[in-house]
């Protein structure tokens, strides 16, 4: 008996425990969905949305970016990345793994952990990993480069304010297709701050800034911070060079 009610005790308390974390993480989410949810506006494609995307790429001066054969940088001081762009290979490094990456046959991409290569089981995992890594990370550098990729759908948007602005869908590609983004621009033109709405992210409509622009050897200009909500994603050790 004096066990059974030492049980229900413990039962209690960890019941209690459970709430008081869980609770207040229920209630913040609740607050920021009812903030922040938004449903994902409709556009109209055509020649404005058109121009609109070449007036982002020309304040960027895209062919800069498209003449750079080589970009390098850390994701949130986590993973890093040597991009052979014009190679269409990409060395991943993030804790003991090295994956080079062959964007074009994946097959043909090679793994080493503590600098060994590796060819056990777990290869294909870690290649699908390194992938993975590089689409979301390498979307955060370069997306506004990739407006006009194949598979995707542009349409204008007019904002509350009365702005225009560029809804973008990635019909095809990637790690998520089916994702759609609404670039919203400075007075130049230039992209600061984009909403999602992603696979990914249970909140639809969330905005992230592009901010703190750095212009490379190559002359294309990245991006090193991105302000999501409460959160700041640092990109770090920015290079890109002609080769």
């Amino acid at each position: 008996m004096a066990k059974s009610s030492k049980l229900k005790k413990a039962l209690k308390i960890i019941g209690g425990v459970i709430v008081f974390f869980t609770l207040p993480t229920l209630l913040l989410f609740g607050f920021i969905y009812l903030k922040y949810n938004e449903e994902l506006p409709t556009g109209q494609q055509g020649p404005k949305a058109e121009q609109l995307a070449n007036k982002m790429l020309k304040s960027l001066d895209e062919s800069a970016y498209l003449n750079t054969d080589y970009i390098e940088w850390t994701f949130k001081g986590r993973q890093k990345y040597k991009w052979y762009k014009s190679d269409n290979t990409c060395e991943v490094y993030w804790k003991d793994f090295t994956v080079i990456l062959d964007l074009e046959n994946r097959s043909n991409s090679k793994v080493f952990v503590l600098e060994q290569e590796y060819n056990g089981i777990e290869k294909q995992d870690y290649i699908l990993k390194a992938e993975n890594y590089f689409n979301n990370d390498s979307f955060w550098l370069v997306a506004p480069y990739k407006v006009l990729d194949k598979g995707t759908e542009r349409s204008i948007v007019t904002t509350e304010g009365g702005k225009e602005a560029l809804l973008v869908t990635y019909k095809s590609g990637g790690t998520t297709p089916g994702d759609s983004y609404l670039w919203h621009f400075d007075d130049e033109g230039k992209p600061k701050s984009f909403q999602m709405w992603v696979d990914i992210l249970p909140i639809k409509g969330l905005e992230a800034t592009w901010e703190n622009w750095t212009t490379t050897e190559s002359g294309a200009q990245l991006p090193t911070f991105h302000k999501l909500l409460i959160l700041g994603i640092e990109i770090t050790d920015i290079k890109g060079l002609k080769m």
